[in-house]
């Protein structure tokens, strides 16, 4: 009985020193010393529009203590509420290794990244955060053998690629440096995986459309208009009406993450896998949600966002991910506008009507 409760003490304390958010040392003891099986899980820039509902879906499956959420800006009660959150500088090699150490991860999961429309606005900085910052987490992963994703996108693409369909090896030659980024990472990490044996893992995603507000991206008309539509029953779109882009529900994009994460190393042919759901342009989207809001008013005005959208993907093909690793959307278009008007009415308009009531106060 002594042996036993030294080696359970020894545990809790080792436990305690890594600056953890769980407060039980029972349950740090059954988390952390009896983890077999169950992989630690870091997030950076976990307060993105994926980062938290990634958390929350990998905390449902291994538990939360074992999701590490981490970002460099503050968090809501809420976030601190559903599990372990720590701040994590992707640009802070040293403090990411530490991070890795003292927390044992097995996974990470790289989000941080400025993304198409801010990070024309800011090249440098983009430059910093997209290039440098993937940089670290690969070498980070390279050094501690840990299972790493890093999301690449539609911005992959430029005038060169083949829009309708665009299949999963093709020219890619991206104009913006979102674009460049993502290619850069998705090239590195193929050379890491045949050179050093990484285990790394990319989906290039198309416009991922949630409830949560827009991001600056060039798809986020499609969530922008839910919000502003919805409260104001009006909405100018800054895409051509015509303007055909690959797009995704948010539960497709999270099942497509979970389904790839898991899927063993014999079945991924590739490193780097097209996934998407549909194709639609603004037009189409808008006459969808006028059968739930008759009276909503849309006009067009493109700007420079234009110009971006004109480069990318109309279709994506995702053939090879249904092929080697079974990869199927459950959301068209028609379940994504009911899905989206019924989440941005719960979560997003009561919260928006009382900011302008509060506004005359």
């Amino acid at each position: 009985m002594f042996a036993r409760n030294l080696k359970e003490l020894s545990c809790i304390f080792k436990s305690l020193t890594r600056n953890s958010f769980i407060i039980s040392p029972n349950n740090l003891y059954r988390n952390v010393c009896n983890n077999k099986g169950v992989p630690r899980i870091l997030i950076t820039g976990g307060l993105g529009q994926l980062g938290t509902e990634c958390a929350k879906l990998l905390r449902k499956n291994y538990g939360s203590d074992n999701v590490i959420l981490s970002d460099i800006i503050k968090p809501t009660d809420e976030n601190l509420a559903n599990g372990p959150f720590i701040f994590a500088d992707i640009l802070d090699f040293k403090n990411l290794q530490k991070i890795v150490v003292d927390y044992r991860i097995d996974w990470l999961i790289h989000f941080s990244a400025l993304l198409s429309a801010v990070g024309e606005q800011n090249v440098p900085l983009a430059v910093r955060v997209n290039i440098e910052g993937m940089h670290n987490v690969i070498e980070l992963a390279k050094q501690y053998k840990l299972r790493i994703f890093i999301p690449s996108t539609i911005g992959a693409f430029g005038p060169d690629s083949p829009r309708n369909p665009t299949p999963n090896i093709t020219i890619q030659r991206p104009r913006t440096i979102y674009g460049v980024s993502k290619v850069h990472a998705e090239l590195l990490g193929e050379y890491y995986h045949h050179r050093f044996n990484l285990d790394f893992r990319c989906l290039r995603f198309p416009g991922v459309i949630s409830c949560d507000p827009p991001g600056g991206g060039v798809t986020d008309y499609a969530v922008a208009v839910f919000h502003e539509g919805l409260l104001n029953k009006k909405y100018e779109c800054y895409l051509e009406p015509c303007t055909r882009l690959p797009m995704m529900y948010i539960e497709d994009c999270l099942s497509a993450l979970f389904q790839f994460l898991n899927t063993p190393n014999e079945k991924l042919k590739r490193r780097v896998y097209n996934v998407t759901a549909m194709s639609f342009t603004p037009e189409e989207l808008f006459s969808e949600i006028m059968k739930h809001v008759p009276n909503l008013q849309i006009t067009y005005k493109p700007d420079s966002r234009q110009h971006i959208a004109e480069n990318w993907p109309q279709v994506f093909d995702d053939s090879e991910a249904r092929k080697d690793w079974g990869w199927q959307n459950k959301y068209d278009l028609a379940k994504l506008v009911n899905a989206m008007i019924r989440d941005v009415s719960i979560h997003f308009l009561p919260k928006y009507r009382l900011k302008e009531v509060n506004s005359y106060v």
